[in-house]
């Protein structure tokens, strides 16, 4: 009998013995933990590969490029018209804006000029994309910390000015509306005090906002301090937008560069937070909006009567040339250049998305952080997967 319990606790202590080592080679090795790919709306797809020491971060790779998009290679065959199609999907949240720096370039090389009336309606549009594709992230930011009512918040009053662009343009989502020279029609009678009345709804959103979420506690303790980006980093890496101006650095294409838009005849102001963390990126975000709103509130006002195109082709034959026009669109800055051979398609078009710049800082960002900081940190970046692979 002695001799069994014996061999019974030389085995108990043997396999105690193994569940340590075990315990130790895990501990040493430390966890992969892929985050995706997957998007809660299944419009994109993210992969972020994550080794964690415990719930820290030590590493952080981002895997981009699972839609395929092509958008750069499908250009060179389109006319230049038509591209407009193609590039209102990059950020299909601001398509419209995602317009105009293509038209710009293609205006430039021919050395075209809207008419003033046309360039009010082009600013005009672009701040009510801004709103539109902004307003959700507003309400969305608070559904990664687990805040359910902002995002039906946002859906609800997003419609009021998504309803003034479909009304416009024709399109909900995807205007294709800008042109070469101009604009493809006049604003519709009665649409200016519509909007002036979606423009209420979206100020009133923004103070809703303000009370569930900048004056939460729990809101606060999760974004505030987490995330911080210095601002020499952030350019390091090519932030842009309001992610870069969250960090203190007063930067906006729409003030610095107003090409082809009227910005410059507004009275506006750039915000700006010296913090760089999450709750900074959704602080100036909300200002922005708000900013919009007064911006768009400014054009309705202002709009000059006259033509909405100018004298152009009716088949668009760009001449020889190369030319690159970036705007602020609501994620950052985005570019085109544009290679042209004289012909009807562009020889070569490059886009430069901002999100795709913007997540560009994720390795270095997510490094040293825990995990269940990781969705805000992402989050408050805010990116559309569409702009990322272009």
């Amino acid at each position: 009998m002695t001799d069994m319990l014996d061999r019974r606790q030389m085995a108990y202590i043997a396999s105690q013995a193994a569940d340590a080592r075990v315990n130790v080679e895990l501990e040493a090795e430390g966890m992969t933990l892929n985050v995706g790919p997957q998007h809660p709306a299944t419009h994109g797809t993210l992969r972020v590969v994550l080794r964690l020491d415990g719930e820290e971060v030590v590493a952080a790779d981002p895997i981009m490029g699972y839609m395929h998009r092509g958008y750069e290679k499908l250009a060179e065959v389109r006319t230049y018209p038509q591209v407009t199609t193609l590039i209102n999907r990059i950020d299909w949240l601001g398509s419209f804006a995602n317009e105009v720096p293509f038209i710009l370039a293609a205006e430039r090389l021919m050395e075209i000029e809207a008419p003033p009336r046309a360039q009010w309606i082009r600013t005009l549009l672009f701040e009510m994309a801004r709103i539109a594709n902004v307003t959700l992230f507003l309400g969305d930011m608070g559904v990664q910390l687990g805040a359910i009512s902002p995002v039906f918040y946002a859906f609800r009053d997003r419609e009021f000015i998504l309803n003034q662009i479909e009304a416009a343009t024709g399109g909900r989502f995807h205007p294709n509306f800008d042109r070469i020279g101009g604009v493809k029609d006049d604003l519709p009678a009665g649409w200016i005090a519509d909007t002036k009345a979606a423009l209420e709804t979206i100020r009133s959103f923004c103070d809703e906002m303000e009370d569930l979420l900048l004056g939460n506690e729990i809101f606060e303790a999760r974004t505030r301090g987490i995330g911080i980006i210095p601002a020499d980093v952030g350019l390091s890496y090519g932030l842009s937008g309001a992610n870069i101006r969250a960090s203190g650095v007063d930067w906006d294409l729409r003030r610095d560069n107003p090409v082809g838009l009227v910005y410059d005849q507004l009275d506006w102001k750039v915000w700006t937070h010296p913090d760089g963390d999450s709750f900074a990126r959704y602080w100036v975000r909300l200002q922005e909006t708000r900013e919009a709103c007064d911006m768009v509130d400014q054009l309705l006002d202002g709009l000059p009567s006259g033509p909405i195109m100018a004298k152009v082709p009716r088949i668009i034959k760009v001449p020889a040339g190369e030319a690159y026009v970036a705007t602020e669109n609501p994620l950052g800055e985005m570019g085109y250049y544009v290679i042209s051979q004289g012909g009807l398609e562009p020889f070569r078009v490059k886009i430069r998305s901002a999100s795709f710049s913007n997540m560009s800082i994720t390795p270095w960002l997510l490094k040293g952080t825990y995990v269940p900081d990781v969705i805000t940190i992402l989050a408050s970046l805010y990116f559309i997967l569409g702009d990322i692979d272009r």
